[in-house]
C-alpha cells in the first residue's frame, strides 16, 4: 500500500473539514451519540476505533448515522483528491495521524492549491 493510501486511510479518521480541522470522530459521535453510547460503549475514541465499532454494526445503526458517515467519506474523498499534490509538496515527511498531515496543510494554505484551499475555509 503506497504512502498515500496509508494517509487518506488515516484521514478517513481523523479529518473532518467545517471551518476548522475536527476529528472524523468527532463528528460522526454527534449525528451518532445513540449508537455510540448503545453499540460502542467503553471504545476509546481515537485512532478510527469508533468509527470501526459503527462500521462492524452497520446494519444495526441508524439511518442518519449511517448518512453522515456516508456524507464524511466523500468530503475526505474529496480532500484527498484535491490536496494530493499540495501534501507531496508540502507535507511528505509528516507522520499520519492526529491531524498532523491537515495541520501541516493548514499552514501553508496561502500556498496551496484554490482546490485544496477551499477545504479549509468551509
Amino acid at each position: 500500500m503506497n504512502r498515500w493510501i496509508i494517509f487518506a486511510a488515516v484521514l478517513a479518521l481523523t479529518a473532518g473539514f467545517s471551518g476548522t480541522v475536527l476529528t472524523q470522530e468527532a463528528e460522526t459521535v454527534r449525528p451518532c451519540k445513540e449508537d455510540v453510547d448503545k453499540f460502542c460503549k467503553g471504545i476509546r475514541p481515537g485512532h478510527g476505533r469508533m468509527l470501526s465499532c459503527l462500521k462492524s454494526h452497520e446494519s444495526e445503526v441508524s439511518a442518519a448515522c449511517r448518512d453522515h458517515i456516508a456524507e464524511m467519506r466523500e468530503k475526505v474523498k474529496g480532500f484527498m483528491k484535491d490536496c494530493r499534490d499540495d501534501h507531496r509538496k508540502f507535507c511528505k515527511g509528516i507522520r499520519p495521524g492526529h491531524g498532523r498531515i491537515a495541520a501541516c496543510l493548514k499552514s501553508h494554505e496561502g500556498e496551496l492549491a484554490e482546490a485544496c484551499r477551499v477545504h479549509f475555509s468551509k
